[in-house]
């Protein structure tokens, strides 16, 4: 039987003692002022994430980066911000544990986001944009894979579906955008917004943890997901190689800018618009992720160290 967890990240208070099962995600060391080591820790479960710290007797946390921990730890604030000082950590076996307590999950009806996609792709008119399309999801472990990855390990859609989710988000901001410039490819668009990110299926593990896969860490889901596009085109009879190209060229240049990981920077309209469509999707889900996190009270968030700002909800008492 799995080990039950009672005590979530999101429910820990100053003051507390915890003993309670974690995933050990990050573990760094660092010196005191007086040359002495100690480690520096996150720990996480499905509703998030803490920092915790090893004073003494580093050899009690021998585990390793994604491992599952069991924690013994008191519960302080450290520079306005909650921490945990790790009294014990020992690793605990993957087959004792429930992988549901650590890997959150969309909210949203899997099914029902992927029937809504499907829809939209099923709207395509260009006959080989359509044939790639349907290339795609007649795979089945395509398919599987699609509905379950997350979008990211960390900034956005983290989050089993979150893939699907983020996908289905930009495809109906296309539907909704595309018609308002004249000239625009609606289809290349739309099959840019639903296979920009598929290389996440092989860039992330998430049977127990978010974490990236060596295939992921070397060559990014930019490079696998043109890979991927260009073994479907290649089982399609007489698809142009200049299309081939184009839907490849949404996907390279979907960050925007080398210095955000694309190769190459937007050079159609059309690849122009998804780099925006995605920026404006994973920017607000980000920050209503952050947001959610925080004191619903407050009328104003805590600073966002990524985002460097703080975000205003409106007056507490309206």
């Amino acid at each position: 039987m799995p080990i039950v967890k009672n005590k979530f990240v999101t429910h820990i208070v100053a003051g507390e003692t915890i003993q309670d099962l974690f995933l050990l995600a990050e573990k760094n060391l660092a010196q005191k002022r007086d040359g002495s080591s100690f480690l520096t820790i996150t720990l996480a479960d499905r509703t998030g994430q803490i920092r915790g710290v090893v004073w003494d007797h580093l050899e009690k946390a021998a585990a390793k980066v994604g491992d599952f921990v069991q924690v013994q730890a008191a519960a302080n604030e450290y520079r306005g911000a909650l921490q945990l000082v790790i009294k014990s950590l020992a690793p605990v076996p993957v087959q004792e544990v429930n992988a549901g307590d650590f890997l959150p999950v969309t909210s949203r009806d899997v099914e029902q986001m992927f029937t809504r996609l499907r829809a939209l792709t099923d709207t395509i008119a260009a006959p080989f944009l359509k044939a790639l399309m349907n290339a795609f999801w007649s795979d089945g472990e395509f398919v599987r894979m699609f509905k379950r990855a997350p979008a990211a390990k960390k900034m956005h859609h983290a989050y089993l579906g979150g893939l699907l989710e983020h996908t289905l988000s930009m495809a109906l901001l296309v539907d909704k955008i595309a018609g308002h410039y004249s000239g625009v490819d609606r289809d290349l668009l739309l099959v840019g917004a639903v296979l920009h990110d598929v290389g996440k299926l092989r860039e992330f593990a998430y049977d127990h943890v978010i974490d990236y896969t060596d295939e992921g860490r070397l060559l990014s889901h930019i490079v696998i997901g043109v890979e991927m596009v260009e073994a479907k085109a290649r089982t399609i009879e007489g698809f142009p190689p200049g299309l081939a190209a184009m839907v490849k060229h949404m996907i390279v240049s979907h960050h925007g800018v080398r210095e955000f990981g694309s190769p190459e920077p937007p050079k159609t309209i059309e690849a122009v618009m998804l780099n925006q469509i995605d920026e404006i999707d994973a920017r607000v889900n980000a920050i209503r992720e952050f947001m959610a996190t925080e004191d619903p009270e407050a009328a104003w968030t805590s600073f966002h160290r990524l985002m460097e700002r703080q975000f205003f909800r409106g007056p507490s008492n309206p």
